[in-house]
C-alpha cells in the first residue's frame, strides 16, 4: 500500500497540520473502544449508564472502581507505530493533536496533546474544589467497588477526569481545538466514528475555513462524505507511511 498521491501533495503542502484522533487509533494499542470495554468482571454492566454524573452521584464507588479499570488497561498497553510517526512528524512540522481519547499513549509516543477534549484518565480532581489530583496505583486485580480518594485539599471526593455524558466539554481544550482547525492548512481525521458531538463539528469547521480535511479510517463513518480525500488504512498502517514519504 502507498500513500495516495493527493494526500500526500496535501501533507507535503501544509505547513500547519491538525490531527483529530479517535478513539481507533487507541484500539490499534489494545485499547477498547468506548462501548467494546466490556470484559470480565464488566460485560454485564452499562458502561454508557457508569459513564454519568448520575451514575457518580448514586455509587461513585463502581464507577471509580471502573474507571481505575481503565487506567490498569491503559497502563499494560503501549503506543503503536501511528503515534510515533506523529510524533515523529511533529519534529519537522507543525503538528498539533486534538484527541477525543482519554489515554496518554500520545504523550508516551512522545507528542504533546493540544487538546484532550473529553478530558483524561490520568487528570483526576476533586469534585468540590476542583483542584486536580494525584491518581492512585489500581488495584492489582479488577474489583466491582471501590472508594474514591479524597482531596488533600478540601476532603472532597476525586472523581475521574474525563467528560461524562451529559457534561459540557470544559472551555479551555474546545477552544484551542477549534482555533488549531480553523489555523490549519491540513485537518487529518484518524481513526474517529465522527458520531460523538460537538468533536464531530470540528472537520465541517475545517472546510468552512477552506482548510483541506482527509479522513484515515478503514471503514466508512458519518464524516466520510464530507471529506475532500479519504484513505482506507489505519492509522497504525498508514501514518507510518505517510510520515515516511514526506522525508
Amino acid at each position: 500500500m502507498t500513500v495516495p498521491h493527493p494526500i500526500l501533495a496535501l501533507a507535503r503542502r501544509a505547513r500547519s497540520v491538525t490531527v483529530l484522533a479517535g478513539a481507533g487509533m487507541s484500539a490499534e494499542s489494545g485499547v477498547p473502544t468506548f462501548r467494546d470495554a466490556q470484559t470480565g468482571l464488566w460485560e454485564n454492566f452499562d458502561v454508557t449508564a457508569l459513564a454519568t454524573p448520575e451514575a457518580w452521584r448514586a455509587d461513585p464507588a463502581t464507577v471509580w472502581a471502573w474507571y481505575q479499570w481503565r487506567v490498569a488497561l491503559v497502563r499494560r498497553v503501549e503506543p503503536n507505530a501511528g503515534h510515533r510517526a506523529l510524533a515523529d512528524w511533529s519534529k519537522t512540522a507543525g503538528v498539533q493533536i486534538v484527541t477525543q481519547n482519554v489515554d496518554d499513549l500520545h504523550e508516551r509516543a512522545g507528542s504533546t496533546v493540544l487538546a484532550h477534549l473529553h478530558g483524561s484518565l490520568f487528570s483526576p480532581r476533586c469534585t468540590d474544589c476542583g483542584r486536580d489530583a494525584e491518581i492512585p496505583d489500581p488495584p492489582p486485580e479488577p474489583v466491582e467497588h471501590l472508594d474514591p480518594p479524597r482531596c488533600l485539599h478540601c476532603g472532597g471526593m476525586v472523581r475521574p477526569g474525563v467528560v461524562w455524558f451529559g457534561e459540557m466539554l470544559p472551555r479551555e481544550p474546545w477552544d484551542a481545538a477549534t482555533g488549531a482547525v480553523r489555523n490549519a492548512d491540513l485537518l487529518l481525521v484518524v481513526g474517529t466514528s465522527g458520531v460523538v458531538y460537538p468533536a464531530a463539528r470540528l472537520p465541517a469547521l475545517a472546510r468552512s475555513q477552506g482548510v483541506a480535511v482527509v479522513e484515515i479510517n478503514p471503514e466508512g463513518t458519518d464524516l466520510s462524505d464530507d471529506m475532500d480525500e479519504v484513505w482506507r488504512t489505519t492509522a497504525a498502517v498508514g501514518l507510518p507511511q505517510l510520515v515516511a514519504a514526506l522525508r
